[in-house]
């Protein structure tokens, strides 16, 4: 077979759950499949070196330009002059107009459950985009594959698309995720993002979805009912942003037990999870939540949503509170970091919890769909 694999914003410099997820599984099918032919789609950019050409894996870079554009044009004109068998597009969307047997990875469906504009200007652009192009490219598509029991049902439920024609193949995490004995690697890092020795750690972010004001809700009460107060770092967020918040709750005195620091490289993230005390993942809605799993497989425990995906993916492993009830998260940070015994009773079980997923797991299952979808056209 001669199989596309659309990875457009891969080479991008700041890399989030989709590039992560779609460079992962590239580099883990290179490793597995030395028969079939690919040729991956990506816009030209910084990072080039992520992933490198093999006898069997040819890249094929297309000029910048704007996401639709790139897609519904440039893609679809380079699919087909590379006489596709398959075109596997694997960030939600895909050309509307493609002549090549279409395997789409839809990795949530929440911009079709709701649509408000809270988010930044970026991200109201992107899901109005999906809310158009996604309905078309799942009908369109041979095979759609999702990443969790509960985002499968989600999109049945949703569009009504054949629930035989959805697969769940769960994201799973890099090698490089465990614990670090490296004590120069672990300094080096801290040392380059200026980081206190003991912190709880939060992704934050401007979309509703990731809760953060609730998690600074939460911060705060136990902060306010602690005396040994661990400071809260908050990565790939607006500092602006979260003093407005502070400012707001009338809470600027705990400006300085907050840190806000920009994107942190995914190359640093397994030291960035090892330094941390805690992880705080309380967000509303995830078709998985990669980071449980990366957090947990470096011995930090987790304390993420009992709603959406969270409790498939966390399992017992993790603390599961009521994202809504910002007295829950704070009431989680206290006691977790009260009670030791119970404290490395959660790390132990999160290890062993991440272990189960396994990228060579994931990719030997894409390929097999590869396979299916040929012999299904033909």
């Amino acid at each position: 077979m001669k199989i596309g694999i659309e990875a457009q914003r891969l080479f991008r410099y700041k890399k989030h759950g989709m590039e992560i997820v779609t460079l992962e599984l590239i580099k883990e099918i290179q490793n597995l499949d030395k028969e079939n032919q690919y040729v991956v789609f990506v816009k030209d950019d910084v990072d080039d070196t992520c992933i490198n050409e093999t006898e069997n894996f040819k890249i094929r870079k297309l000029k910048k330009s704007p996401y639709p554009i790139w897609e519904q044009f440039l893609l679809p004109k380079a699919a087909e002059e590379e006489n596709l068998d398959v075109l596997h597009c694997t960030s939600n969307t895909a050309p509307l107009f493609l002549k090549i047997p279409l395997i789409l990875t839809l990795h949530d469906i929440i911009y079709l459950e709701s649509l408000n504009f809270k988010g930044s200007i970026y991200q109201n652009f992107g899901n109005i985009y999906r809310r158009l192009v996604v309905p078309y490219a799942l009908k369109k598509s041979k095979i759609v594959i999702t990443v969790s029991e509960f985002e499968r049902k989600r999109i049945v439920d949703q569009t009504q698309i054949e629930g035989r024609k959805i697969k769940s193949i769960y994201n799973a995490k890099s090698k490089s995720f465990t614990i670090v004995d490296d004590q120069n690697r672990m300094l080096a890092v801290q040392k380059r993002y200026n980081l206190p020795d003991k912190f709880i750690l939060f992704f934050g972010n401007t979309a509703p979805k990731k809760n953060t004001r609730r998690v600074i809700e939460g911060y705060t009460m136990y902060a306010n009912s602690s005396s040994n107060i661990l400071p809260l770092v908050i990565t790939d967020c607006k500092e602006s942003y979260i003093h407005s918040i502070l400012s707001d709750m009338n809470q600027a005195l705990l400006t300085n037990n907050i840190i806000v620091k920009d994107y942190i490289s995914f190359k640093d993230l397994p030291e960035v999870y090892n330094l941390a005390e805690l992880f705080l993942y309380p967000s509303l809605r995830e078709s998985f939540g990669l980071p449980i799993i990366e957090s947990m497989a470096c011995g930090t425990p987790v304390i993420t949503s009992n709603a959406s995906s969270m409790p498939e993916v966390a399992g017992n492993a993790a603390i599961l509170i009521n994202p809504i009830n910002s007295k829950e998260i704070g009431n989680a940070i206290k006691i977790l970091l009260s009670d030791r015994a119970y404290y490395k009773s959660i790390v132990k079980m999160g290890i062993e919890r991440a272990s189960h997923f396994d990228w060579k797991v994931s990719a030997k299952k894409v390929i097999k769909i590869y396979h299916e979808t040929k012999l299904n056209i033909n």
